[in-house]
This record gives structure tokens, C-alpha cells and sequence, in this order.
């Protein structure tokens, strides 16, 4: 099951997966209520995850902490 959007903590990192992609994301900071500046750790590029997300949830859609 998915962590909620609003459980995000900022310095901690998320393995995405959503529509066929995995994403390891790291929250830099929270912009408004569900909305956050995210590092993506493979590529080193900045994102929102409302950019991520602005297509919708696939059915393969997962969110968890990376220990």
C-alpha cells in the first residue's frame, strides 16, 4: 500500500513507481499542502511531484520509503 502524500517528510527518501516507471526520489522541500520540490537520485534533475503525478495514478502506482 502507498504512503499518503501528506506523510512525505522532507530529507527522506521514495521509491515512485507509477505508470511503468520507477523513480528513487528525494524530498527537498514541501511547496504547498501535497505538492513538493523532489531530487530525482538516478538523474540528479529537480522536479515537483505534482509534475510526477500530473497524469494521473497508473494501476502500478507505489510510493515507499528507501531505507
Amino acid at each position: 500500500m502507498p504512503i499518503a502524500l501528506d506523510n512525505l517528510r522532507v530529507g527522506r527518501r521514495y521509491l515512485l513507481i507509477n505508470q511503468g516507471e520507477r523513480r528513487k526520489l528525494e524530498i527537498v522541500s514541501r511547496i504547498s499542502g501535497e505538492n513538493f520540490k523532489v531530487k530525482d537520485l538516478d538523474t540528479l534533475e529537480f522536479y515537483t511531484l505534482e509534475e510526477l503525478l500530473q497524469w494521473g495514478r497508473g494501476k502500478d502506482y507505489d510510493l515507499d520509503e528507501i531505507r
